[in-house]
């Protein structure tokens, strides 16, 4: 289980830049892997700014391909390559980004001196990435777009008295963890003798652009924190619902139906000057509503341990 577990809001906005607000990222830290949910313009900059080196990104995972979720890919890449990267990067979309990236990343005179893989990923999928689970589903956008769910694994604890008990040394430990059952003197140990409990791991969950969609109360059952798009507020629900998106109230009552712990509000419209009032809207539907700003850092606290019955 990872000792760190954080998000740093890049940019929160959409459509286009305004003078306060970037184009939609998140840094996405769990312990020393550095990950990016979408890559709008400017992101580079805001990366910069967090104080996190960008050399150090091993994996973008964008939600679509419209120019505001993925347009600083193409900087970040060259400035990457300038800068003597090595390092294998990874890249993650939705069907049909191998043949858009593929032209994108090749935009310009430069040298690409590092090896670049694009996955395209299918709209309900699961994978591994560095130890961490990462799902997907299909976003209610008028382009092929995903939403990601990212699920850290659960720790089985071992009970130190019963380990003692049973005279089994860390090292012996470590390998009981490792294989679920050793032999100690002719006897077999197995994980339920040392059972001290589960400390469930910890879920994020991020919308990127969608309509209100129903499918999402599952999707972010019970998530530590819920990033969901919020374009603008109820009163212009029509439209925002016709482009693609969803307001503060529509994705409040998603995080309150999901019983997620805590809903950040993201991707603010460039027409909203005022996000507290989106603020508002939500919270009298969900308190533990929050507004997103750019270099906003959260760390995502560990669960409680819990016991349950081994069969």
């Amino acid at each position: 289980m990872a000792s760190l577990f954080r998000i740093i809001f890049l940019g929160t906005g959409g459509s286009w830049p305004t003078p306060g607000r970037s184009m939609p990222s998140i840094l996405l830290q769990i312990d020393d892997t550095i990950s990016l949910l979408d890559c709008g313009e400017g992101t580079q900059k805001q990366i910069m700014k967090s104080g996190v080196s960008f050399m150090k990104i091993k994996h973008v995972l964008l939600s679509h391909l419209h120019g505001d979720h993925f347009l600083g890919l193409l900087g970040l890449v060259q400035s990457m390559s300038f800068n003597g990267r090595t390092d294998e990067l990874n890249i993650y979309g939705p069907p049909g980004c191998i043949s858009i990236l593929s032209r994108a990343i090749n935009v310009g005179y430069y040298t690409l001196r590092f090896p670049i893989k694009v996955h395209e990923l299918p709209f309900e999928s699961s994978m591994e990435i560095e130890g961490f689970i990462v799902e997907t589903m299909r976003a209610d956008h008028p382009v092929p777009a995903i939403s990601y769910r990212i699920v850290e694994k659960d720790l089985i604890k071992i009970d130190p008295e019963k380990a003692r008990r049973l005279e089994i040394s860390s090292r012996r430990l470590e390998e009981l963890r490792r294989k679920g059952s050793i032999d100690q003197d002719g006897k077999i140990i197995s994980m339920p003798d040392v059972y001290g409990g589960t400390r469930k791991g910890r879920v994020l969950v991020y919308s990127g652009d969608t309509r209100p969609n129903p499918q999402m109360e599952k999707f972010a059952r019970d998530a530590d924190i819920l990033i969901h798009e919020t374009s603008t507020s109820s009163s212009l629900e029509p439209k925002v619902n016709e482009f693609g998106h969803s307001s503060s109230r529509q994705a409040a009552e998603i995080a309150r139906n999901a019983c997620v712990k805590k809903f950040y509000l993201f991707h603010y419209s460039p027409r909203i000057d005022n996000t507290q009032e989106l603020l508002n809207e939500a919270k009298n539907i969900f308190p533990e509503s929050y507004l997103s700003t750019e270099g906003l850092s959260v760390e995502v606290e560990k669960g409680n341990v819990v016991f349950e019955k081994n069969d």
